[in-house]
């Protein structure tokens, strides 16, 4: 028996085994949540045709324990949340849904948070695609992610090709909400700059997948002269580099000239052939956005001009107890 046949036999069956699991687990958790449907139409059902009202919820919970003692998932909440469940999805189209593939937690998060079956619909397939957990989920709703995605002022429409420019669109948003950081109200672009990379994992999850870090403040040499850009990365689907620069205060019309320098540069110096032409996101704190229309309106490579919020403030007499952004820069190199 030749050694590497049998290693790439035992290979093959390893991968279909892990195919297999990752299969039954899907199906499994399809049957629990049509099953929980299933329990909740017919208690709704019966509280319509009988009269009867939410009391008969604790009852059910009550004998189904006493009945069948070894089953879980049959408390008076969780029997509530398939009333509630049945009722924010009164027929069967369910099973064709997004919320079928969920996590039953997932579920209850966007009928918690949720009236609307549209907006749940889509903040369900997003959580599938990009397997968000709970907490995540949870999140995205509070920060209105359905709402801000796509919503950046941008030039890809002229800049790139129609599919390019639809991810790119989708893969944008505005504003940015860095609520992990706490700034004083007089911080400048370097404090925000060094916060972000501080909390680069949080960061990461605010611009959303897809996203890998190459740099900060990332020297490029043109004409034997050195410019520094103050955030690269590389988007995994899109396949381009992304340069960001942030900008405190209200967008201003030069800021799109740069970025478009930062762009060719970086086109010229890393992109791969196989990349896609590199794209520019500029982060400030207001915008006009007719203003930053007529700024990208002949701008020859793909810019989109988003704001950001930060949610926390610290009072000026603070500060001082904080290390400086200096010992901020300087234990972030030391743990590179």
């Amino acid at each position: 028996m030749e050694l590497k046949l049998y290693e790439s036999l035992i290979g093959d069956i390893k991968a279909r085994i892990r195919q297999g699991q990752v299969k039954a687990a899907v199906a499994i958790n399809t049957e629990l949540i049509f099953m929980y449907h299933d329990i909740g139409k017919m208690i709704v059902s019966r509280q319509q045709n009988e009269g009867w009202g939410n009391a008969v919820i604790p009852k059910i919970a009550r004998d189904i324990k006493n009945e069948l003692s070894d089953v879980k998932g049959f408390s008076e909440r969780n029997l509530g949340y398939m009333v509630q469940f049945a009722k924010a999805y009164p027929d069967d189209a369910i099973l064709q849904q997004a919320v079928a593939k969920l996590p039953w937690g997932h579920n209850i998060v966007l009928l918690q948070h949720l009236k609307d079956a549209g907006t749940r619909a889509w903040y369900a397939a997003e959580s599938l695609k990009n397997g968000w957990g709970r907490e995540l989920l949870t999140q995205k709703i509070k920060q209105n992610l359905m709402v801000k995605q796509g919503n950046a002022t941008n030039n890809f429409g002229s800049t790139l090709p129609t599919l390019q420019s639809d991810l790119a669109q989708e893969t944008l948003k505005d504003p940015y909400t860095f609520d992990f950081l706490t700034l004083t109200e007089t911080f400048n672009e370097r404090e925000l700059e060094a916060g972000l990379v501080s909390h680069m994992e949080k960061f990461l999850l605010e611009l959303g997948n897809g996203f890998a870090f190459v740099g900060r403040q990332y020297q490029v040499t043109i004409s034997n002269r050195d410019f520094y850009i103050d955030l690269l990365f590389y988007h995994l689907k899109l396949r381009c580099y992304i340069v960001i620069e942030l900008k405190k205060g209200e967008f201003k019309p030069e800021y799109a000239g740069k970025m478009n320098f930062y762009c060719s540069a970086i086109d010229d110096l890393l992109r791969h052939k196989d990349d896609q032409p590199t794209i520019g996101l500029i982060l400030c704190q207001t915008k006009d956005r007719i203003f930053a229309e007529y700024a990208l309106k002949d701008i020859q490579k793909p810019i989109g001009i988003s704001e950001y919020e930060l949610t926390r403030y610290l009072p000026n007499e603070l500060a001082g107890s904080l290390p400086s952004i200096d010992d901020l820069e300087k234990e972030l190199e030391n743990e590179q």
